[in-house]
């Protein structure tokens, strides 16, 4: 049986998805826990007065999404930090143009079910620079499709030329904006 110890634990290994499993398991529903995940402050800081382990976790996640090193343990050799450190402030730390810059606009299109129409549709999108983050297809119905896509359109320069250029592809019956999310 999980305590309020472990779950303690849990949180503080940064790890959401544990203490949420664990106090679900035990039919925990409150505390100071969950309320402090909750009510966790943010900041915009300056790099220049960050200290070197912040500054060298930024390091470590950056080498690993652009796939400079394989595995943690290589890229914090590499910035010279121990992974018990980067393991404590890899949650609480992202750029800040990462955070709040990216419009995503979700689209729903009805398409004829036809060879080549929905790879024209997403050509169409990565032509006008935005990047297509998921895609689903409704089973066709007497030759129709729904498509339902959420495209990061930051790069886009207007949403609007999109949409008319997507109109007006051949094989497109009819294509909405649902909403867009900044």
């Amino acid at each position: 049986m999980y305590t309020a110890k472990v779950l303690e634990y849990f949180y503080k290994i940064n790890s959401l998805d544990r203490l949420l499993w664990a106090s679900a398991r035990i039919g925990w529903r409150g505390g100071r826990i969950l309320k402090t995940i909750e009510t966790a402050k943010s900041y915009v800081v300056r790099e220049d007065i960050l200290p070197e382990a912040i500054l060298k976790t930024v390091r470590v996640k950056e080498m690993l999404t652009r796939g400079d090193a394989l595995t943690v343990h290589e890229a914090v050799e590499k910035v010279g930090m121990s992974r018990s450190a980067f393991y404590k402030y890899r949650e609480g730390i992202e750029p800040y143009a990462a955070q709040d810059h990216e419009t995503v606009t979700a689209i729903t299109l009805i398409l004829e079910h036809r060879s080549g129409i929905l790879s024209g549709v997403l050509d169409t999108v990565s032509s006008m620079k935005g990047t297509v983050e998921s895609v689903n297809q409704s089973m066709p119905v007497q030759g129709i499709s729904v498509i339902t896509m959420n495209v990061n359109t930051t790069l886009v320069g207007e949403t609007a030329e999109l949409m008319d250029r997507l109109r007006g592809q051949e094989g497109v019956i009819r294509a909405e904006i649902v909403s867009t999310q900044r």
